[in-house]
């Protein structure tokens, strides 16, 4: 799995107390430090912290943030250990991770991780600089404010354009609804676009008319999931990427999109929220199709946009802002470069290799 941009280190930590591994991959650091959120969870691999950080590469670099990419995990049950527990074991993996904490590797929350467990990752370490996703009062800047959804949201706006589409006049389905779904649709509803579908592991809403928003997210409160949303037609969760609408936003599942369905789609744009919704060989049979996707790491790097300008002491009106320049200016660049036989991600593999190849 080595090449020549990476991965640089590889380092492994041992709790025995909790019998609890860690691992840490710094893929490249030639633009800066790794950049990558940690993920606590009971199973992991290094191979699989090491795709994550070589996207984290290559999203950072065509996001031309001053980050290499990197990835951690802490290998352990967190619904197995009591909170006392688990800040323990965050604030020993922060320890050993000093020598390289923040000069090589700069750490973020992932899946079980938030601002609690970054809080204690930046007191073990002793440095504010070690971590971003710290609570506002140690400077951080909340993911609550839906930073990746409003990249994605402009990623959409860029797409429409070089098709030449109104987002206005577009209709959306979304694919899952936590924090990245809800705030695109959030974002897409403020701007005028007509939400017709939304879906979750319960089913698929869906009207043709439209959403309402606010009503959605409020049903989804009371009862947990979409599927309590009445008077709408409700599908299966895979009905989603059949229904009649201009853009897919995928924000959920990885694999969603197979060679099987691409006949049953009529979506003129898919906008990859989610990491790896689909494999490279059903976006280039799309691509062939005509239907315009926007890669995973064009389209939400709003996230690690918002971690770098907290890392450099921004506002949370300065992070709205600079997500929005960097996702359009880069997604722009990389249409700019997509040709009938070069796809998106094809183009912004370029561009990014290029940046760090420097």
């Amino acid at each position: 799995m080595f090449d020549a941009f990476g991965p640089e280190k590889i380092l492994q930590t041992y709790e025995p107390k909790s019998m609890t591994r860690g691992i840490v991959v710094i893929d490249n650091t030639s633009l800066g430090p790794g950049k990558g959120g940690i993920r606590m969870t009971h199973s992991a691999t290094i191979e699989e912290c090491f795709r994550l950080a070589r996207l984290m590469t290559w999203k950072n670099a065509l996001a031309e943030l001053p980050f290499g990419g990197a990835k951690g995990f802490i290998v352990c049950d967190p619904k197995a250990i009591s909170m006392e527990r688990k800040k323990e074991v965050v604030q020993r993996f922060s320890c050993d991770l000093k020598p390289i904490c923040p000069s090589q590797y700069i750490a973020g929350p992932d899946m079980n991780m938030g601002e609690q467990e970054m809080r204690w990752f930046a007191d073990a370490n002793g440095s504010l600089k070690s971590c971003t996703g710290k609570p506002v009062e140690m400077g951080g800047i909340p993911h609550e404010l839906g930073s990746a959804g409003y990249g994605i949201f402009h990623a959409a706006a860029v797409a429409c354009e070089h098709n030449g589409m109104d987002i206005q006049d577009s209709k959306i389905a979304i694919e899952g609804f936590g924090n990245v779904g809800f705030f695109s649709a959030k974002f897409f509803s403020e701007n005028g676009a007509t939400i017709v579908a939304i879906s979750d592991s319960s089913g698929t809403v869906y009207d043709s008319k439209g959403l309402d928003f606010k009503t959605l997210s409020e049903a989804k409160k009371i009862a947990g999931h979409v599927a309590g949303f009445g008077g709408r037609k409700i599908l299966s969760t895979r009905e989603i990427l059949t229904v009649n609408a201009d853009i897919l936003v995928t924000a959920a599942i990885p694999g969603l999109i197979s060679k099987h369905d691409i006949p049953k789609m009529a979506f003129k744009i898919v906008i990859e929220g989610s990491n790896i919704p689909v494999s490279n060989d059903v976006e280039k049979s799309l691509h062939k199709k005509g239907v315009l996707v926007i890669p995973d790491f064009v389209a939400n790097a709003g996230g690690v946009i918002s971690s770098y300008v907290e890392h450099i002491g921004g506002t949370q009106r300065d992070m709205f802002k600079v997500v929005e320049d960097r996702i359009r200016k880069n997604t722009s660049k990389v249409l700019e470069r997509t040709t009938l036989s070069t796809t998106p991600r094809e183009a912004a593999m370029g561009i990014a290799m290029e940046r760090v190849v420097g």
